[in-house]
């Protein structure tokens, strides 16, 4: 007992030790900060007073596209140094930057609109950071994909954000087909020469699954159109002028038919659920008694809703 409890306590230190190691290296290297900047997404308004005083102070501001983000600095009076960091230099980027930062050289990355790396450049660099030991601190904001999705009226306690949907037909309707039986909200961002055409997708691949589609975000027309997608190519195809703007595309879950789970099905479920997680069970289940796991699933989050609130 006393050799278990030694070697627990011995696990413990080395935790600890472990932390403070990390710390230790980090203090006694000078590695400045990279921080991650949201921007407005259409209303400038909208940027923090924290996002404005940390661009103001760091050495360096890596932007997506600088002369996008020269018009948000002179509206601010931010004279940070720039640079560009995009999908097409990034790796070349993230070795100078990183040594910048090892140099005690902080820099701020931004992208064109909205909360950087979310599909946006960013990804290599920020994990490179993580990897060398560089301090990463994320400031919170603006994000359209957020933004549209508190104002659709869709479900959002369980959601899936795709990024950008692919540009060849046969991959778009591979992963369109996957919200066939998806039991939560898809979002989506789709450009302004694509809309339509993603939308048509939508409808043969989806049929009538209610979507919302949102452009225009913080902006004075400001636009949420929702209904079927026919609804919606309506709504594009009746001026060109509609077919304008950046979209998030959201589409709502699949709806589960909770009648075919037997009584025996969902007592196997709920005693599986003691012992096991939610998806665990419904996989288990689903096998046994050849039913669709996402069923499963629903019921499965329904019943647990349900004793909750009892």
């Amino acid at each position: 007992m006393k050799i278990y409890v030694c070697r627990r306590k011995l696990a413990q230190w080395r935790g600890t030790l472990s932390v403070l190691f990390v710390i230790f290296i980090v203090y006694m290297t000078n590695f400045a900060t990279l921080y991650i900047v949201p921007t407005p997404i259409g209303n400038l308004d909208d940027i923090s007073a924290r996002a404005i005083e940390v661009l103001k102070q760091v050495n360096w501001i890596a932007a997506e596209d600088t002369r996008h983000s020269s018009r948000l600095l002179q509206h601010f009076s931010i004279s940070t140094r720039t640079l560009s960091l995009h999908d097409h230099n990034e790796d070349k980027r993230t070795a100078m930057l990183v040594q910048r930062l090892k140099d005690g050289e902080s820099v701020a990355l931004i992208s064109d609109a909205g909360t950087p790396l979310i599909s946006d450049p960013g990804f290599v660099f920020v994990r490179r950071c993580r990897e060398e030991g560089i301090p990463v601190t994320a400031l919170p904001g603006p994000c359209a994909a957020i933004t549209a999705l508190s104002a659709s009226g869709l479900p959002t306690d369980r959601f899936i954000f795709e990024g950008f949907l692919p540009v060849k037909t046969q991959a778009k309707d591979n992963q369109l087909a996957e919200l066939k039986e998806r039991t939560c909200t898809s979002v989506f961002y789709e450009a302004p020469r694509r809309i339509l055409a993603t939308v048509k997708d939508i409808a043969r691949v989806l049929g009538d699954r209610h979507i919302v589609v949102a452009k225009e975000l913080s902006k004075t027309f400001e636009t949420y159109v929702s209904g079927t997608p026919g609804d919606v190519i309506d709504y594009l195809e009746a001026d060109a002028a509609h077919q304008k703007g950046e979209f998030v595309v959201m589409v709502s879950p699949a709806q589960v038919n909770l009648s075919e789970i037997s009584a025996e099905a969902m007592s196997l479920l709920t005693t599986l659920c003691d012992h096991m997680p939610l998806k665990k069970a419904a996989a288990v289940v689903a096998d046994h008694y050849d039913l669709k796991k996402n069923a499963l699933y629903q019921a499965g989050l329904e019943a647990k809703d349900a004793k909750e609130t009892d």
